[in-house]
């Protein structure tokens, strides 16, 4: 039996490497519509080429983004990722991706479109230029769309626009509530508002080419801001804080004439049995004459920087067969895409397809996609301000100032270049004199072990694979994040980072919004852990008592903490909707109450945030308290009630002290859970929306890793808060005294 299985640790071992050889995979982003055809084309290519396996698998836009570099840094990965090619500049920066060249030669890149491929700087000789993404398609870009079973005409300028709207914009039965709106789209997004700056005369970043100067400050911003707000305040045609997917449920049910999407979203409209779509170029801006144009980007592969030549060449070949003009036609026809080849352009479809046509003159009136890391700073300094324009809490001009401050400053962040100092001498001494005296103690006890070892064989095989899990799963990651926190890794310093000494921690207490943000995040914890306690409490007191049907009721009281947060934490965000949520539609027409922007303004929507987690946290309280109660001796009631007790008394002198030593540790978990609860935060608020006022210290991290790209400086802020949990959880457990007997 032991050379069986030796036998197939060898067999698995030896097999594994071969069959991983013949596997191509893909990370993408594409729409389920764009994945059936992907999957169909996977077939044909995989009968084709009988020794190539590939395997697509979606990743969300930011998920693909921020796990590709992971896995990059780790030297894992997918050989191929695919999507837009904004993420190029930060990728090419890290060092993630290489060079295409060597499978894409002259002759092949010359059938192409030359926007479709993307050619930024060589790291090693910036004089040279590398090819970082072969494109299927361009575009990827905002138009307008027209339900024409409720609107004829096309609008031809921004008042046209305007107008139009006010007349599809309906309240039918006179409730006060819109039964249809003349134009939504998610304006709540920065990228989404760039067609009114390009119409307005605007750009995000100043005119010189290759420019990362951010130029959010300008008239022609202020009047495209002004703009978009008179469509939400003034003329009311669009409906309050529409995201995407408010948006998208609006136009596809017949309850708004009009959208601004991107190319990957006609395929469903025109497909749509119940609208009659069509694509129709952006209007003109009136006051300036200027077409509205939006972003441009080329969508494409890009090659794994890990993928090895073998497997970096089977990957091109799946690179050349999904960017071939057969495949292209596919996407053509079916989704309505604009092709990279230059054959294609001569394509009768091409020609003739309204939609095409459409999307062709719109592509033409709009603008490049910069490839910059730095667009990711100008994306995350927009949105706060032009957040908190919507929300009336400032003016177009303040929040055009804003954004080019933010901007700047983001950019400075992301490009800062620390070098170690004095500090990073006295860290490395340091580490090598613990690195000592830990392999001093790892030797002791190996040879206490050794010795052991005979008389203890069986209980060292069942301990030794539990702390090996601990080493990988707890121990490692919290040293090498420790290392992180003492380094300068980032956006510059991906892969060649140094420990640079205490930096990273004077950053983080330097930085005003570190402390407003903890304030809110200690705000935060206490009010949830408040309300936890005490409706947990109360609701075990109730059912550890002679109630009918309590069977049923801790059934359906489980259950907000039985089903996953994240369903839950979108259940919530929708009925927090101002238009459509279920809450505000009860206060208005059954309470008589006035109805909230929960998700518009930054104090109701950390109240809706808090809300929504008392709902996920009090069942875990009332689970643990019953417990409890359920071993506390009924004698002892008994005796209290002979006594003269109140039930009141009964409480604070028998069932609370007796339940201490269980309450105290769920306290203790509940107020570290609540602490970094990073999920209701961020799916509710949508990631500290609005103006970035909802955010704790967990989410805040986020966005300060994987936003700008500064990992040393997360990794600090991450220990911060570890060091603040960990005191907190020590000293209340011992001021407590939750391990001492309650008889003692």
């Amino acid at each position: 039996m032991k050379r069986l299985f030796l036998f197939s640790l060898l067999l698995l071992a030896a097999c594994s490497p071969r069959e991983s050889d013949r596997m191509v995979t893909i990370w993408h982003q594409m729409t389920p519509a764009e994945r059936v055809i992907l999957d169909d084309q996977i077939a044909l290519f995989e009968h084709a080429h009988p020794g190539i396996q590939v395997r697509a698998l979606y990743k969300e836009t930011e998920e693909l983004r921020s796990g590709f570099q992971a896995a990059a840094l780790a030297g894992t990965g997918p050989e191929l990722i695919y999507g837009p090619s904004d993420v190029l500049g930060s990728f090419q920066t890290m060092g993630i991706v290489q060079d295409m060249s060597p499978w894409f030669d002259e002759s092949r890149q010359e059938e192409f479109l030359p926007q479709a491929l993307t050619r930024l700087p060589s790291n090693n000789d910036p004089a040279s230029k590398e090819l970082l993404q072969v494109g299927d398609r361009i575009g990827n870009h905002l138009a307008l769309v027209i339900n024409r079973n409720l609107l004829q005409e096309t609008p031809q300028t921004t008042e046209d626009l305007v107008r139009l709207a006010v007349e599809q914009t309906r309240d039918e039965d006179g409730d006060g509530r819109r039964e249809r709106y003349g134009l939504v789209w998610n304006f709540v997004e920065p990228f989404f508002v760039i067609p009114f700056l390009t119409g307005h005369g605007s750009w995000i970043f100043t005119d010189e080419e290759g420019s990362t100067t951010p130029a959010l400050d300008t008239p022609e911003a202020v009047a495209a801001y002004e703009l978009v707000l008179s469509l939400q305040n003034e003329h009311k045609v669009i409906p309050a804080n529409c995201d995407y997917e408010t948006a998208d449920a609006l136009f596809k049910n017949g309850q708004a004439a009009m959208i601004i999407n991107g190319d990957w979203s006609w395929g469903d409209y025109l497909a749509n049995a119940e609208i009659d779509a069509e694509v129709v170029p952006l209007p003109v801006v009136a006051s300036t004459g200027i077409p509205m144009g939006p972003m441009v980007a080329t969508k494409g592969y890009s090659l794994n920087i890990n993928a090895k030549e073998e497997q970096a060449g089977k990957a091109m070949e799946l690179v050349r067969f999904l960017t071939s003009a057969e495949v292209q036609r596919v996407y053509m026809w079916s989704l309505k895409t604009l092709p990279s080849r230059k054959e294609l352009l001569d394509d009768p479809l091409l020609q003739e397809d309204p939609t095409l046509k459409a999307s062709a003159i719109q592509m033409a009136n709009g603008r490049a996609m910069p490839v910059v890391a730095e667009l990711r700073a100008i994306w995350d300094s927009m949105r706060p301000s032009y957040q908190a324009l919507l929300g009336g809490s400032i003016t177009a001009a303040e929040a055009a100032a804003k954004m080019q401050r933010d901007a700047v400053d983001s950019i400075r962040k992301m490009n800062q270049k620390l070098e170690p100092g004095l500090g990073a001498t006295l860290i490395k001494g340091l580490g090598g004199l613990l690195l000592a005296l830990g392999l001093f103690w790892a030797l002791r006890s190996l040879h206490h072990m050794i010795k052991d070892w005979k008389h203890n064989r069986l209980a060292y095989v069942f301990i030794l694979p539990s702390l090996l899990v601990l080493l990988l799963t707890i121990v490692f990651p919290f040293v090498y994040n420790v290392i992180l926190s003492l380094s300068n890794m980032s956006l510059k310093h991906f892969q060649d980072w140094q420990v640079i000494g205490f930096q990273n921690y004077i950053e983080v207490f330097r930085e005003a919004v570190f402390f407003s943000v903890l304030f809110k995040t200690v705000i935060w914890t206490a009010v949830n852990l408040v309300f936890h306690v005490g409706l947990g409490l109360l609701l075990a007191v109730m059912l550890n008592g002679p109630v009918v049907g309590k069977s049923i009721y801790r059934v359906l009281l489980i259950i907000p903490w039985a089903v996953p947060a994240y369903i839950t934490a979108l259940t919530w965000r929708g009925m927090f909707d101002y238009e459509y949520g279920a809450i505000n539609l009860i206060a208005s027409q059954y309470l008589n109450m006035p109805m909230v922007n929960w998700l518009g303004s930054p104090f109701e929507a950390f109240l809706a945030c808090i809300l929504t987690n008392i709902w996920l946290g009090f069942p875990f309280m009332m689970v643990i308290a019953l417990g409890g109660m359920q071993g506390i001796p009924q004698e002892l009631y008994e005796a209290a009630r002979v006594d003269g007790a109140s039930r009141g008394r009964q409480f604070f002198s028998i069932t609370l002290p007796l339940l201490k030593p269980v309450l105290l540790p769920a306290v203790t978990l509940g107020a570290i859970w609540t602490f970094n609860n990073l999920n209701v935060v961020w799916l509710v608020s949508n990631g500290g929306e609005p103006s970035d006022q909802t955010h704790i210290l967990v989410s805040y991290v986020y966005k300060a890793v994987f936003n700008l790209y500064r990992y040393g400086y997360g990794a600090a802020l991450s220990m911060v808060i570890f060091f603040l949990l960990a005191i907190f959880s020590i000293g209340f457990l011992k001021k407590g005294r939750a391990t001492q007997s309650v008889y003692g």
